[in-house]
């Protein structure tokens, strides 16, 4: 259910307005329980969401590091060879 909260912090380049809303999506229905509510529950889960990705936003935009960015691709052809070794595939 949480494939998509990621660390999104000091990367090169920054994360995008949309993959802090797919986090903030994926932390709502982890706390909520709900993968689509209902109706009558839909308002409180999209300004949950709407919430969530603010703040997670601007904390994004708060935070401070000396360490250098790090890398998306160099980033994600790691969790690739991790995700081989794991499952004993070979690396897409």
């Amino acid at each position: 259910m949480c494939r998509n909260i990621r660390t999104l912090y000091n990367f090169e380049p920054p994360a995008t307005e949309d993959e802090i809303r797919a986090a903030s999506l994926q932390f709502v229905r982890k706390l909520s329980g709900f993968n689509k509510p209902s109706q009558s529950n839909q308002p409180a889960f999209d300004h949950a969401v709407e919430e969530v990705t603010r703040v997670a936003s601007e904390l994004l935009g708060q935070l401070v590091t000396r360490a250098a960015p790090r890398d998306r691709e160099r980033e994600a052809h790691r969790a690739r060879e991790r995700a081989a070794k794991r499952f004993g595939t070979a690396p897409a």
